[in-house]
């Protein structure tokens, strides 16, 4: 008796196609799994074993072979669990063979035959979809695999419910692909008060998806601005929507099979590894910079952050992907997110107090910025200082401008972008200003007479890498699409400038 099942491995966002044939056969009863599994699949005749008993199903005398096609590919994860059980099943004749080559499954079994959610249920209904195939999938996962398109989608709750659905005996609704209901309350813009700079210069950051980095004295509210980042930066699309959910489905981080419109905000300890930020580890899971992928990495402290770690960040930051080369595995996930940092002026953090800065000042200064390499810091669109707040500030009433004043001008500087570079081929979409480069950001930023001889004055004066000019071409762009112009002035260039010029004097 043979059978096969179709299903899935991972190799980050790239679906492997694997053919789990079962055979049973005369011989002394044994059931093996062979094709490269890692212990959680080797584990799962187990629970296999003990879900058919669940239902009264028990496995014939014979030397069951389960054989996980193809045999180099490593196999990990409990989502081979189903598939597996399924193959046995039709192997006994209780499903059908040929109504069973039309599906991929996945999903892990309890003792009982439940049937427990598994990560990576997305891209692997996009790959059903993309072989002509339907998917069968546990029920908590059901919403998640329908937002894969035109498909046929089984979510069981148990192994007994998919096999009366088979025989006839109960139909399994389809379910429904649901976005969260319950919006997530952004804090507001107008709780600060003061820091009218830092405010304008999160505004533009925003409109551009440029990176940021706020220097300032404790207190003085720089984890609160980036806080507040999210609330203004316009929803996901369907298609970026589709893109972030995949990666939050094989982290294991997307609930109830639910997607999110809200554009992923990220604010890791500064205690993290390489591998927490960067991704890898054991199964080479993606970390926080393909978390924050269409969305906001905060890193608070910076140079707290080892110097490795900081390091890693430079590849993903410029490319918008994370590349994970390890002896086993060579995989990429996509890392294309804005960058916000903070930090002190010092460890001690009151460099500019006389009154309350250490004995060591500067020297500490220049100690604590050196943290940092000067490359990182060039990967930086936006520096800003952000002063202690007085206390007359904080006696003001709240400012007049609002969340949703600031909010709705960032969406129509995204969606002049948009409109711009629409048309243009590009090996990777470009979806900011942020994401445009040399010869299409030239022509997007084309400058005036006024403009370019105060740019060219500029990299003489500021000794600009050809990084950091294009860096201020971006962030001038900006500037003109918040102001609806279509022309890239000489005082867009002149406050693009202004927040480079910050980072030369603080850290030159």
């Amino acid at each position: 008796m043979q059978a096969r099942i179709q299903t899935v491995a991972f190799e980050g966002l790239k679906v492997r196609a694997v053919d789990v044939q079962v055979l049973m056969a005369a011989g002394l009863p044994a059931f093996n799994v062979v094709g490269l599994p890692d212990k959680s699949v080797a584990e799962s005749k187990e629970r296999v074993r003990a879900a058919l008993t669940s239902l009264a199903i028990g496995l014939p005398p014979k030397r069951i072979t389960i054989n996980l096609a193809p045999a180099d590919l490593p196999k990990e994860g409990a989502h081979y669990d189903l598939p597996i059980a399924l193959g046995i099943l039709t192997a006994m004749g209780v499903l059908p063979a040929d109504e069973m080559e039309n599906y991929i499954a996945l999903g892990e079994l309890s003792l009982d035959g439940s049937c427990n959610p598994v990560a990576g249920v997305l891209p692997a209904a996009v790959h059903a979809v993309a072989t002509e195939r339907n998917i069968i999938c546990p029920q908590a996962t059901g919403g998640e695999a329908s937002w894969a398109g035109d498909l046929e989608v089984l979510a069981p709750d148990s192994l007994l419910s998919l096999i009366n659905h088979f025989k006839g005996n109960q139909v399994l609704n389809p379910p429904e692909a649901s976005e969260i209901s319950e919006k997530i309350v952004h804090l507001k813009l107008e709780d600060i008060k003061g820091q009218e700079t830092a405010k304008r210069a999160l505004e533009v950051a925003a409109a551009g998806g440029h990176n940021l980095l706020m220097c300032g004295p404790p207190g003085s509210g720089k984890s609160m601005l980036a806080a507040r980042l999210s609330g203004i930066l316009p929803p996901l699309d369907a298609a970026e929507a589709l893109e972030v959910s995949m990666i939050s489905s094989v982290a294991g981080e997307l609930a109830d099979g639910k997607i999110s419109r809200d554009r992923p905000y990220r604010d890791p300890h500064h205690s993290s590894s390489v591998a927490a930020i960067v991704g890898g580890g054991r199964k080479a899971k993606p970390g926080e910079v393909s978390l924050a992928h269409q969305g906001v990495l905060f890193l608070d402290e910076l140079p707290e952050f080892g110097r490795q770690v900081l390091e890693s960040l430079r590849q993903p930051v410029e490319l918008g992907r994370a590349v994970i080369a390890r002896a086993n595995a060579h995989i990429s996930y996509p890392a294309s997110f804005q960058l916000v940092a903070a930090m002190n002026p010092c460890r001690c953090g009151h460099l500019d107090d006389a009154e309350r800065a250490c004995a060591r000042a500067p020297k500490c200064a220049m100690d604590y910025r050196s943290k940092i390499s000067g490359p990182m810091f060039d990967r930086f669109d936006i520096f800003i200082d952000v002063p202690a707040v007085s206390a007359a500030d904080l006696t003001l009433p709240p400012p007049s401008e609002t969340t949703k004043m600031v909010a709705k001008r960032v969406q129509r500087a995204r969606e002049i972008q948009k409109i711009r570079y629409a048309d243009i081929e590009n090996p990777t979409p470009i979806r900011s200003n942020s994401d445009a480069e040399g010869a299409v950001l030239e022509q997007a930023a084309e400058l005036d007479d006024e403009g370019q001889a105060l740019m060219t004055d500029a990299i003489e004066k500021m000794k600009l890498s050809a990084r950091g000019y294009h860096r201020i071409l971006k962030v001038a762009r900006t500037l003109a699409d918040l102001e609806e112009s279509a022309a890239v002035r000489r005082h867009h260039i002149a406050e693009a400038l202004g927040y480079r010029s910050m980072m030369v004097s603080k850290f030159t």
